[in-house]
């Protein structure tokens, strides 16, 4: 791991992550955190799990400045909002997480926030800069945009594969960063 990531534990949970998942320079991991295989974490994500869960799983990648968060239980909620990630899920630049659920080869438009309780299905796409409000739910093969975000339209099986293109484009990308990393460390000091 880079010397300047932060990874903490917090309230006696700490954070899980698999040896082959890259997590880049800037990071903060804090709390009950769990990165799955080929999963990539990059330059200067925030990732909080200190009042309820966060997963993150196989291939998939959270891109630069993103900010993952979740929310505790009360009353109404009495499990919370933790914020579930599948696998082979796409999550752009800049993009806020907040107590929801993205299942397996789900996208995230870079710049978009989804809120408590909603939830992006498997192929499922939430456009860049859109805003996904608490409890809505893009159904798989949807398109939605806007803010709010609404249904905009289906995705074409052609869509589908060019986002699972990226999923893999980051993963071997990932592989590559972290060598290069790993060298720039190497003759650091």
């Amino acid at each position: 791991m880079h010397h300047d990531v932060t990874i903490a534990a917090i309230h006696g949970k700490a954070p899980r992550i698999h040896p082959s998942a890259f997590i880049a320079p800037g990071c903060r991991i804090i709390g009950d955190v769990e990165i799955g295989p080929e999963a990539s974490v990059w330059y200067n994500c925030v990732i909080r799990g200190d009042v309820n869960r966060i997963v993150i799983g196989a291939r998939s990648n959270i891109q630069d400045g993103t900010v993952i968060h979740c929310d505790s239980p009360d009353p109404r909620h009495p499990l919370g909002f933790p914020t579930l990630i599948g696998d082979d899920v796409l999550v752009g630049h800049m993009v806020m997480l907040h107590g929801c659920t993205l299942e397996d080869r789900a996208f995230v438009g870079l710049g978009s926030v989804v809120m408590n309780g909603a939830v992006i299905e498997g192929d499922g796409m939430l456009a860049a800069g859109a805003l996904l409000t608490p409890g809505k739910r893009i159904a798989s093969r949807q398109l939605w945009g806007g803010r709010p975000a609404a249904y905009m339209r289906d995705l074409t099986d052609a869509a589908l594969h060019e986002m699972q293109l990226g999923v893999a484009h980051y993963v071997g990308n990932a592989r590559a960063h972290g060598a290069a990393l790993a060298s720039h460390g190497a003759t650091e000091g």
